[in-house]
């Protein structure tokens, strides 16, 4: 079933690019794995994937230790508290949406000697229930950053609604697509837009999504929750 469910993904997301006029492009799959065993980590590994997302540090540990080898993302809400050991273990933390966690990566970046690859997370759907910058925030806190040279933003993230038709969630993929298009400069050149879910992936991808994140399509019912 996971070989099954897999090429389906890649089938709909080649399509999408084609019909987008991005043919030839690349679009990464992040195999979401909040509620999934080592096993099927495992069996997704010997597929191919590469890229696996978590929510949680403590939830995620095991993991870490287990497949070292493997690029993990960190696509949950980011705790301060967390910072340096999410920096430790994780390749590409999706969720940086305030001053202070920049200052503490950057603080954890330091003594490591290593950089904090991150994107910043924009609320453009504007729901009270999600973290994230405001379009508003958006353009200042990307100039802020400039204070911290160890944090390299390199794109931006969102989470669209729940919503049965993914048509009614276009617009906001649209939007953020051209807010990386309005804030990048030169040093900052945002090349990564993660957005889309299992449910909504494919006009993610039509919308110019770069990371995808895919738990439920890829895995089962079982990780309804754990794309979000």
């Amino acid at each position: 079933m996971l070989a099954d469910n897999l090429g389906k993904i890649h089938r709909e997301i080649d399509a999408a690019l084609e019909r987008s006029g991005r043919r030839g492009e690349k679009v990464r799959l992040v195999a979401v794995t909040k509620t999934v065993g080592p096993e099927q980590v495992s069996a997704a590994a010997a597929l191919g994937l590469r890229d696996f997302g978590e929510n949680r540090f403590q939830e995620a540990r095991q993991k870490l230790q287990l497949f070292p080898g493997l690029r993990w993302h960190f696509i949950g809400h980011l705790q301060t508290n967390k910072a340096g050991e999410v920096l430790a273990g994780f390749t590409l933390i999706h969720s940086l949406d305030r001053i202070r966690l920049a200052r503490r990566l950057q603080s954890r970046a330091e003594r490591s000697g290593r950089e904090a690859r991150c994107l910043v997370q924009v609320n453009i759907s504007g729901e009270k229930s999600k973290f994230g910058l405001s379009e508003k925030e958006l353009p200042d806190f990307l100039e802020a950053m400039r204070d911290f040279p160890r944090v390299r933003v390199e794109g931006l993230m969102t989470m669209a609604p729940r919503v049965e038709d993914p048509e009614e969630v276009r617009p906001l993929f649209r939007r953020l697509r051209e807010l990386r298009r309005s804030c990048a400069r030169p040093g900052l050149e945002l090349r990564e837009l993660s957005m889309g879910m299992t449910s909504d992936y494919v006009v993610a991808v039509e919308e110019g999504a770069t990371i995808v994140r895919i738990g439920t399509a890829l895995f089962g019912a079982r990780t309804m929750q754990s794309e979000r």
